[in-house]
């Protein structure tokens, strides 16, 4: 397990405004000691066709620069990017994400609304005293609303909706005018995106409501403005807040002083949002949570130095799910782990992702199985680029479907260029390294290994037996030589050497 670090940062592209906190560790906690927040307006950048203009693209950069600066000031070694509904719309978005990388000085990952949500509720319980019953959380963010319920903390219900704050006011009060008629589709709009989840909430029940982001935190304070002595969000009070706004007509004469100049832009959106799920969901009150998902997202990179890593407890229950030969599994990750200390550093597999994408990856290299023998790679690369993977990002997925994909049969490099730098350049190191640990264990036996050692050959690897060791394994002799077919036709060498 990697040593924990001192200092450790989030950051959150939000649809909206980016976010960033860095915190330090005390006695197994988490001491916020610095943040920042900008408002971006990513969300409002990108248009139908998911294309991200320019002049927004440029704010981003200059907003991630001084995030960057930041960092570097405030040493943080331990620091997560991550990008949601706006950057999930966005195509073609590699260019800028490399851009974005390199302005933070972080690689970005773009997160699913799943995974969104799940960090969320962690951000949310991790800042709220202890409930015994079942408490659901809401964020509504600029581009996506997500909501979740849970005991305790663990998720027991996560749904991500494709409606915000920015998106709705955009769509629906563009020009800032504000009356009855727009307020009506808004919320049309938003009960058609409740609807499937609906009855499935409701069911399962809930004996608390917390709310969290900007959004929330903005109506809260205008609601306090109605009701002083009201420490929770109301029903009432929110339909009372649609008629103040319809009575002002106009987003800049909108009377209530807790409104910024920034906020009021894309207040009415946000207000018609959450005043469907309280009408939708049966809602009477609800509370407004300090904690979101940059806050989750500290507690997750907490996690992954302990015994509570999210994609760890993934990968274990995706195991069990699918019925893995745990021991077949161990035995490839043990071979493979000892392949890259041979020849990490001459390959400049330095990077964490390196060790943790092999381990996982032998670990779940035969979940296809469980979908049918024939392709079982091809079924075991297709469950993991689609499932919901708790704790892993978008780019970490498609690495390890990518592995999962390639590590037997015939090698044809599709999609490499699809992964995020650098493995769309060192990925194929870590498939050579998957694809001959899978090979040493085909006989699926606890007996040892014949005595070998590897070295990097270009772009591809030496790897060197006992003469007497390989000849005791002559089924393994001839799958290397198959192995080395193989390669050789994606210009890939693999010499396999002999010694007395």
């Amino acid at each position: 397990m990697p040593r924990a670090p001192g200092v450790l940062a989030a950051v959150d592209l939000g649809s909206n405004s980016f976010h960033m906190v860095v915190a330090r560790r005390s006695n197994g906690q988490v001491v916020i000691i610095d943040r920042l927040r900008e408002m971006v307006r990513l969300g409002g950048g990108v248009d139908d066709e998911g294309r991200l203009d320019r002049a927004t693209a440029a704010r981003a950069i200059a907003c991630l620069e001084r995030f960057g600066h930041r960092l570097v000031d405030m040493r943080a070694d331990c620091v997560r990017v991550v990008g949601t509904s706006a950057l999930r719309r966005t195509r073609r978005k590699q260019a800028f994400l490399e851009r974005a990388g390199s302005a933070i000085g972080h690689p970005i990952e773009v997160i699913s609304g799943r995974e969104e949500a799940r960090l969320i509720y962690s951000g949310v319980v991790h800042t709220l005293p202890r409930l015994d019953g079942r408490r659901l959380v809401i964020d509504i963010g600029g581009g996506s609303t997500e909501l979740i319920i849970g005991k305790d903390k663990e998720p027991q219900q996560l749904e991500s909706l494709n409606m915000g704050c920015v998106l709705m006011s955009n769509e629906f009060f563009s020009n800032g005018r504000l009356t009855y008629k727009r307020f009506e589709k808004a919320r049309l709009a938003a009960r058609q995106e409740l609807e499937p989840i609906q009855r499935a909430f409701r069911s399962r029940g809930w004996d608390s409501v917390a709310g969290s982001s900007g959004t929330v935190r903005a109506i809260f304070d205008a609601h306090r403005e109605i009701y002083p002595r009201c420490a929770t969000i109301t029903r009432n009070g929110l339909e009372e807040l649609i008629e103040v706004l319809v009575s002002a007509g106009n987003t800049q004469a909108i009377p209530l002083d807790s409104l910024s100049d920034e906020r009021r832009e894309v207040f009415a959106g946000g207000l018609a949002v959450l005043a469907e799920i309280f009408a939708r969901l049966g809602i009477r009150e609800m509370r407004v949570a300090d904690g979101a998902m940059r806050e989750g997202v500290l507690y997750d990179l907490m996690g992954r130095f302990t015994s509570v890593d999210s994609r760890q407890r993934t990968v274990r229950s995706m195991q069990k799910r699918y019925q893995v030969d745990l021991a077949q599994a161990a035995r490839v990750e043990k071979t493979a782990v000892e392949m890259l200390r041979q020849v990490g550093k001459a390959w400049q597999l330095k990077d964490p992702l390196a060790e943790q994408a092999l381990r996982w990856a032998a670990r779940l290299h035969e979940i296809g199985l469980d979908v049918a023998h024939s392709g079982y790679h091809r079924h075991g690369a297709y469950l993991l680029e689609n499932a919901d993977m708790p704790g892993f990002s978008r780019e970490e997925q498609m690495l390890l479907a990518w592995l999962v994909r390639s590590h037997r049969r015939k090698l044809v490099l599709v999609g490499l260029e699809d992964l995020i730098p650098p493995w769309d350049r060192l990925g194929v190191r870590l498939l050579l390294i998957l694809r001959l640990s899978v090979l040493l264990h085909r006989n699926r036996s606890e007996d040892g290994l014949p005595a070998f050692r590897v070295s990097p050959r270009g772009r591809g690897m030496q790897i060197r037996f006992r003469l007497r060791s390989l000849r005791n394994h002559p089924l393994t002799a001839a799958d290397l030589q198959q192995e080395a077919e193989y390669l050789r036709t994606e210009g890939i060498p693999l010499r396999i050497v002999t010694a007395r």
